[in-house]
């Protein structure tokens, strides 16, 4: 099984047009269109009922003490957790193209309802980041794009992967998150398949 991408290449940056921030010479960041990228798969095995997509940061610091704070970095050795960006399950199994910007296109303050028939998306972890903040406390459903800390001292990886699953649907409602996803499809996983992008918005990183 296979995953490709018109707008990322394996290894290499994401392009600031699917990112949910980009840099600012000013005010160090400002939002970006969020498009969700392009994504194809192919090569699927036999008893395919429907496929999930999960879209994980694997370089999130641990703390938010030192995020986006002057005159400092989030030191690269911090532990790093993943973060969401997309949480997609029950696509029918006809579908192997998803396509640029048809499931996010903006960014939507205090965060998209997302689908909820078939296909389903859960909430992304911005739905956290962005507790008790004034502008933008919601639910964030659907896909939101990178906007790391713009003091890391590292390159967050980006994992697009998609899964082959044996049953039509998980079962999933409300406020699922990826890691209800990842629980769902223990057992049911036939084969997956991962693109990984970069992203930065410390300018430090970019030269």
């Amino acid at each position: 099984m296979w995953i490709r991408s018109d707008d990322i290449t394996d290894g290499e940056p994401i392009p600031g047009e699917n990112a949910l921030c980009v840099i600012d010479p000013d005010t160090h960041v400002t939002f970006a269109p969020n498009l969700n990228p392009h994504l194809e798969w192919g090569d699927v095995p036999e008893g395919v009922k429907s496929f999930a997509l999960l879209v994980i940061d694997v370089d999130a610091p641990s703390s938010r003490d030192d995020a986006n704070q002057e005159d400092s970095e989030v030191p690269a050795e911090l532990l790093r957790v993943d973060f969401s960006h997309w949480v997609l399950v029950d696509l029918d199994p006809d579908t192997t193209t998803l396509p640029r910007g048809a499931y996010s296109d903006g960014v939507t303050h205090r965060g998209k309802s997302g689908l909820s028939g078939r296909p389903k998306e859960g909430i992304n972890d911005y739905t956290s980041w962005f507790a008790g903040d004034p502008d933008m406390d919601g639910i964030y459903k659907g896909y939101d794009g990178p906007c790391p800390p713009w003091n890391d001292s590292l390159v967050h990886h980006y994992q697009f992967t998609v899964y082959a699953i044996d049953v039509e649907s998980f079962g999933l409602s409300g406020d699922f998150t990826a890691g209800d996803v990842k629980q769902a499809a223990e057992g049911h996983t036939l084969a997956s398949s991962t693109i990984t992008g970069t992203y930065t918005l410390n300018p430090r990183l970019t030269t």
